[in-house]
């Protein structure tokens, strides 16, 4: 078999492409990386994904992009193309951030909250993937899910829902 197509990056839309890289940059730590300002920033997680020991590998954490919806770039017409607004209506991709060891849900939900994000739920445990959720959708339209690792015989707490 043929080495398989590599997911490389994901972008959100946003109509403010500075903003959203500060509310990144914010909720969960993240370099804002514009390249250039204004028309694309590139979110930079940092660090890699860690080896059992703790210690870091060689496997980089990918990058999140946010591009201007009037303008989506890299596009052979300079001027853009349509659609140029936001689809904040309907089903859409999900972005699903795995909550650090150093971090909380609740930390990162009060400050997406606080820079203009609405929960969309919390608290809920899904035993297939063994992990907590807990869901936001940004100023942009753009949902958050996060995931909490449950670890081994997890003890969810009486106001979870489960699936």
């Amino acid at each position: 078999m043929a080495y398989p197509n590599t997911l490389i990056f994901v972008d959100l839309a946003s109509d403010d492409t500075v903003a959203a890289g500060k509310f990144y940059a914010e909720v969960f730590g993240w370099e804002d990386d514009p390249r250039p300002a204004g028309v694309f920033h590139r979110m930079v997680p940092g660090e890699n994904f860690l080896n059992p020991d703790g210690t870091q590998s060689e496997i980089g954490n990918l990058h999140l992009g946010i591009f201007d919806a009037a303008n989506a770039r890299p596009n052979p017409d300079a001027a853009g193309v349509e659609p140029r607004s936001l689809s904040k209506d309907g089903r859409k991709a999900r972005v699903w951030i795995m909550v650090s060891d150093d971090d909380s849900h609740e930390r990162i939900l009060d400050a997406a909250v606080k820079l203009g994000a609405e929960i969309l739920w919390r608290n809920h445990f899904w035993k297939e993937f063994n992990g907590y959720n807990h869901a936001f959708r940004d100023p942009w339209g753009n949902e958050i899910i996060l995931w909490v690792k449950a670890g081994e015989n997890p003890q969810i707490p009486d106001d979870y829902t489960r699936e």
